[in-house]
């Protein structure tokens, strides 16, 4: 850590999680380089904002943020916002053009020069306003990282970018083409988040289960796991962001022999009718689908399976949506998200016919939501008088002796909680608890027996 103090700095990160590592990673640079951060915007020296720009919502957030920022910048409450980011990388000129006072804009690939791109702007020298970089030939490491998640879990950032060209989607636009992180560096890493008190690493990617592929020649995500299982210190890992195609009877045999993997796969499915998937482009359909599911719910009985969904992608139809519906009843996972098709100016689908309103997207999106929280809410009321293992996340701010815990079906601030019972609990601790009562997606419980 630099002794020499170059200014404050606060950071604002949006996002999804591969975006959070990037964040972690850049605020890590600063703090190593003599910045301090600082947990408010107002007074700091520098406003550092790492933005999302997936889908219109997420940019229309990022904005809003940087125009409250700027705001502050016009008061004389903050000298200096630097953006950085996917919105950034995206839309570079409607940056400059919408929000001109931000004083430096700096790409996803750009991140490992956030020090310098800081230090120009701190010291008001912005001949050179933006930093961009092409999408790099190998992946970027993410050690030395400044975590913004609880000390007990993190994420790990197992490859870069996406080679499926969905339709709907820009994230190869932003992120470029999928590159893999050596086995060997992932390993250094997983120890060192351990060593600074991860028990649970939940693994990132674009494509999960595409991990390999490029680096290798062929898919290795579970030899990466098996070889993660042997990291000391962890005790949980959960896999998001698996893509369906690429899920081998390899893998799914690790999951399921896993001593330390939780029984719990994110699997992105976003829809179930053959022919809106061709549209999609994403080369599974409903007879491979529903054969996998099977197979990993033999493997796993107590697997807890999350996906996603779109709906009102342009040219689907009410029967086609009713087929979804039925399919998600039948189903019954135990977490879904249900997103309307967001117009993405720089992808194909936005050349498909049969573009729908946004009243009969949201419309269908209630419907599905509706469905799903049955099927959500039936399964807690099934775990009561269970036994679950469950991880202490921090004490409950309302009731005494209770604390916030999540269970194998939980991932951190997307999923429910369970609300524990019971006494010198620490943030990080694994206990046994049994489950007392239902509410909704979350679950009460009592701890039982002593914490590992």
């Amino acid at each position: 850590m630099s002794t020499n103090i170059k200014g404050t700095y606060a950071f604002v990160s949006l996002g999804c999680p591969k975006n959070l590592v990037d964040s972690e990673r850049m605020l890590g640079k600063l703090s190593q380089d003599g910045y301090t951060l600082v947990p408010d915007a107002d007074g700091a020296d520098i406003v550092v904002i790492n933005t999302c720009g997936f889908i219109e919502p997420a940019r229309q957030e990022s904005l809003g943020v940087i125009r409250e920022m700027l705001e502050l910048k016009r008061d004389g409450k903050i000298r200096s916002v630097v953006v950085a980011g996917c919105l950034a990388e995206r839309q570079k000129d409607f940056l400059l053009e919408q929000v001109p006072e931000v004083d430096q804009i700096v790409g996803v690939f750009g991140r490992e020069e956030i020090v310098s791109v800081v230090d120009r702007s701190i010291n008001q020298q912005n001949e050179q306003k933006s930093l961009f970089r092409p999408a790099p030939v190998r992946a970027l490491e993410d050690t030395a990282r400044l975590r913004i998640t609880p000390r007990h879990y993190a994420y790990l950032k197992i490859s870069e970018g996406c080679d499926s060209l969905c339709t709907f989607c820009a994230i190869p636009k932003m992120r470029g083409k999928h590159v893999t992180k050596p086995i060997e560096e992932i390993l250094r890493e997983a120890r060192e988040l351990a060593a600074d008190g991860v028990r649970e690493l939940l693994i990132v990617a674009q494509d999960s289960t595409y991990y390999g592929h490029d680096l290798y020649g062929k898919v290795r995500f579970a030899e990466l796991l098996q070889e993660m299982e042997q990291v000391e210190g962890i005790e949980w890992i959960r896999v998001l962001y698996a893509y369906p195609e690429h899920i081998t009877d390899e893998l799914v045999q690790t999951l399921a022999g896993s001593r330390k993997i939780v029984p719990y796969i994110d699997m992105p499915l976003q829809h179930i009718n053959d022919r809106v998937l061709r549209r999609m482009q994403r080369r599974v359909n409903r007879a491979s689908t529903e054969s996998l599911i099977g197979r990993l719910r033999e493997a796993m009985p107590l697997l807890a399976f999350r996906t996603t969904f779109i709906v009102g992608f342009p040219g689907e139809s009410e029967a086609e949506f009713e087929e979804l519906c039925g399919f998600v009843e039948k189903t019954a996972f135990q977490r879904a998200g249900v997103f309307t098709y967001s117009f993405e100016p720089d992808t194909p689908a936005t050349k498909l016919d049969g573009h729908l309103p946004e009243e009969i997207k949201q419309e269908r999106r209630n419907r599905l939501m509706e469905i799903q929280q049955k099927v959500a809410f039936e399964w807690s009321e099934k775990q009561v008088g269970r036994e679950i293992e469950v991880i202490i996340d921090g004490n409950d701010p309302e009731v005494p002796n209770h604390f916030h815990a999540r269970g194998h079906a939980d991932a951190p601030e997307i999923d429910g909680l369970v609300r524990v019972k019971g006494k010198n609990l620490q943030p990080g601790d694994i206990v046994k608890a049994k489950v007392t009562a239902a509410d909704g997606y979350d679950l009460a419980a009592r701890a039982i027996g002593s914490p590992r």
